[in-house]
C-alpha cells in the first residue's frame, strides 16, 4: 500500500512578501515540494509572479516546480497543464511527500489553484488551505479608502464585458471592484466618463513597480498590466 502525504494550498498575498501569513510561510519552509503557477507567452517566455514572491523566503530551490499557463480565454492549454500538474502532485502524495501549491493573492479568489483543488477533492486526497490577502483589500489600504461601511453593497467583477453590465453594477452596488481590466478599458472609459464616481486604480501592488492613481485620464492612456484593478465608488 502506498504511503500518503499531505497537500496544502498556500496564499502568497498580492505581491509584498511580508503579506503572507505566518502559517503559510511555516508550511512552505517545511514541505517537500512547492508547485507554483506562471504565464507562458506566445514567444515562449515564461514568467511567474508567484515565483517572484517565493524567492524572498530563502526556500530550497530544488523543491520548486512551476506550471505555466497560456493567457487565453479558450483555456485549452491550461486544462492540459492543470491535469499534468495534478498527476505530478498525486504521484508525490502517494510517495508520502508533503506538497504546497501556491497562489498569488488569495487562493480562493480567481486562482489557478481552484482547478487543481477540484481534482484533489475528486480523488479524496488530504488537503488544507491557507487563505490570504487579496489585491483589492491591499488596494483599499494603500489608497486609505474603505471598501464598504455599514450596509454598503460590494461587487467584484472580473473582465467586465459590456457597458450595460458595468452600468448595471454601478447602479445596484455602492462599491464595484473591477479585476482583469487590461482588455476592457474602452468599456470602462465609455461608462466612467458619463458619471460622477470616486475611482482608485492600482497595479502591481506590493512590488517595487506599484502604482496607484485616482485620475481617470491617466488610467485611460496608461499601458495596463495584467495585475491591475479599479475600485469605483459612488
Amino acid at each position: 500500500m502506498d504511503k500518503t502525504g499531505k497537500i496544502y494550498g498556500i496564499s502568497l498575498g498580492p505581491g509584498d512578501p511580508d503579506l503572507i501569513t505566518l502559517k503559510g510561510l511555516k508550511i512552505l519552509e517545511n514541505v517537500d515540494k512547492i508547485y507554483f503557477p506562471g504565464s507562458l507567452y506566445a514567444d515562449g517566455t515564461k514568467l511567474s509572479y508567484a515565483l517572484s514572491i517565493l524567492e524572498h523566503y530563502n526556500l530550497d530551490s530544488t523543491k520548486m516546480e512551476g506550471f505555466y499557463l497560456e493567457m487565453d480565454l479558450e483555456r485549452v492549454q491550461a486544462k492540459k497543464v492543470y491535469e499534468a500538474t495534478y498527476q505530478l502532485i498525486k504521484k508525490d502524495y502517494q510517495q508520502g511527500l508533503s506538497i504546497a501549491v501556491v497562489s498569488e493573492g488569495d487562493l480562493n479568489t480567481f486562482s489557478s489553484f481552484s482547478y487543481i483543488l477540484e481534482k484533489i477533492k475528486a480523488d479524496e486526497l488530504a488537503v488544507s488551505l491557507v487563505p490570504g490577502i487579496t489585491s483589492y483589500a491591499m488596494g483599499a489600504s494603500e489608497n486609505l479608502t474603505p471598501l464598504c461601511l455599514q450596509n454598503d453593497r460590494l461587487l467584484i467583477i472580473p473582465r467586465v464585458q459590456t457597458e450595460a453590465q458595468l452600468q448595471e453594477a454601478l447602479d445596484l452596488y455602492d462599491t464595484v471592484v473591477l479585476m482583469k481590466i487590461k482588455s476592457v478599458i474602452p468599456v470602462l472609459n465609455a461608462v466612467l466618463t458619463k458619471g460622477k464616481y470616486s475611482i482608485t486604480y492600482s497595479e502591481k501592488l506590493g512590488t517595487e513597480a506599484q502604482f496607484t492613481t485616482s485620475n481617470w485620464e491617466e488610467i485611460a492612456t496608461r499601458e495596463i498590466p495584467y495585475f491591475s484593478l479599479i475600485t469605483i465608488q459612488k
